[in-house]
C-alpha cells in the first residue's frame, strides 16, 4: 500500500509530535544598541520596535530578555564622538563596556556577546583604518580590533564577536585575548559575512553608514558560495569557537554547507533588512507577521544553525510560549 503522507498532518498534536525542527528561546541572541546619557530609548525608524538605548535602560531590556529565557544578547555601541582611527572603540568607559559590566552585574547569568568592529567607532565608517589612498589597511586594523576585543573581555563579556571581515583577525585576537589572561573567553567569528543590501536598517540603527565607497573589498561578494567555506576554515584554524553566517534568509545554502562541512557551533544573523521586511509588509496587511517570522525563523534552524541573532527575540519567545 502506498504511504499516505497526509496522515500525520491531520492535526495540530500530529504535526506537532512529528515536528522534526523545534524553536526554543534559548537559540535566540537579541542585538541591542547602546550609547552614553541617562534615560534614552531613541526609536529606530526603518527598524519598528528597535531602539538606541542609554545603559538604564538597556537594563530594562536585559531583565525582559532574562524573563524570556532567550539565549543573549548582542550589543553594539554608539560612541559621543568619532575619529578616523575609531580610538572610542576600546575606550573602557565606552557605551558597550559599561553595558556589559552593568549587565553582568543585574543579570550574571544572562550571555552577553559583543560586536566587535571599527565601523561605528570611525568618522568615515569603514571597519578599520585606511590607507592614503583610502582603502582599508587590513594589517593595521588588527591591533586596533584586538584592542577592543580585550576591552570587552575586561568588562565581563562572556562572547567577543568580529565583524570586521579582516583576514586573519580571529588569530590576532585569540593571541592577544590569551596573552591577557582571558584564554576562556570564546571568539565568535562573523566567518561568512556578505555585503548584502540588507543590511541596510541596521546602518541606521548603528549610525555607521560609510562616508564613501562601500564595504564589498573586504565583506564577501553574494555570488560566491565556495567562498564561505574557504573564510570559515581559516577562521576554525585561527582559533574561532562558533561560527556565524551574514545573512541568514538569502543564505540558507550557505548556512547548511557550513555546518555540513565543519560541524562547529553555527550562528546565523537574521539582519535588519529581513526583519523590516517582514514588519513592513505586515503592517500593510500583506503577509500574517507572526507566521511569517515563525516560519524565517524555523527555516534558519532547519538550514542548521544552531543559534539565531534575531531582532524578533522577544517577540519569537512570547509566541512559542503561547502556543
Amino acid at each position: 500500500m502506498p504511504m499516505r503522507m497526509r496522515r500525520l498532518r491531520r492535526t495540530e498534536a500530529l504535526r506537532r509530535m512529528v515536528r522534526e525542527t523545534r524553536l526554543d528561546p534559548a537559540q535566540f541572541i537579541w542585538p541591542l544598541f547602546v550609547r552614553s546619557g541617562k534615560g534614552l530609548r531613541a526609536p529606530i525608524g526603518s527598524m519598528p520596535g528597535v531602539s538606541q538605548t542609554s545603559v538604564d535602560e538597556l537594563l530594562r531590556d536585559a531583565e525582559k530578555a532574562v524573563a524570556a529565557q532567550i539565549g543573549g544578547i548582542l550589543l553594539f555601541g554608539i560612541p559621543d564622538t568619532k575619529d578616523a582611527t575609531g580610538s572610542s572603540a576600546w575606550d573602557p568607559r565606552g557605551p558597550v563596556p559599561e553595558a556589559v559590566r552593568a549587565v553582568k552585574r543585574e543579570f550574571p547569568h544572562l550571555v552577553v556577546v559583543t560586536d566587535v568592529c571599527m565601523c561605528e567607532y570611525t568618522e568615515h565608517g569603514h571597519c578599520g583604518l585606511l590607507t592614503p589612498s583610502g582603502e582599508v589597511d587590513n594589517d593595521a586594523t588588527l591591533e586596533l580590533l584586538s584592542r577592543e576585543a580585550l576591552a570587552h573581555a575586561e568588562a565581563g563579556a562572556d562572547i567577543v564577536a568580529p565583524s570586521d571581515m579582516m583576514d586573519l583577525r580571529i588569530g590576532h585576537m585569540r593571541r592577544a585575548l590569551d596573552m591577557a589572561g582571558f584564554t576562556q573567553t570564546p571568539i565568535m567569528s562573523y566567518a561568512a559575512k556578505y555585503a548584502s543590501a540588507f543590511y541596510g536598517p541596521f546602518r541606521e540603527a548603528a549610525e555607521s553608514t560609510p562616508t564613501f565607497g562601500d564595504r564589498r573589498s573586504y565583506q564577501m561578494d553574494p555570488a560566491n558560495g565556495g567562498e564561505a567555506l574557504r573564510e570559515v576554515r581559516l577562521d576554525v584554524e585561527e582559533g574561532a569557537d562558533i561560527l556565524m553566517v551574514k545573512p541568514a534568509g538569502a543564505y540558507l545554502d550557505i548556512i547548511a554547507a557550513v555546518k555540513r562541512d565543519t560541524q562547529m557551533p553555527l550562528a546565523a544573523y537574521q539582519v535588519s533588512g529581513e526583519y523590516s521586511m517582514i514588519k513592513a509588509a505586515a503592517e500593510r496587511g500583506w503577509i500574517d507577521g507572526d507566521r511569517a517570522m515563525m516560519e524565517s525563523l524555523v527555516a534558519i534552524a532547519r538550514a542548521g544553525a544552531d543559534m539565531t541573532i534575531t531582532y524578533f527575540a522577544l517577540e519569537a519567545a512570547a509566541a512559542l510560549r503561547n502556543r
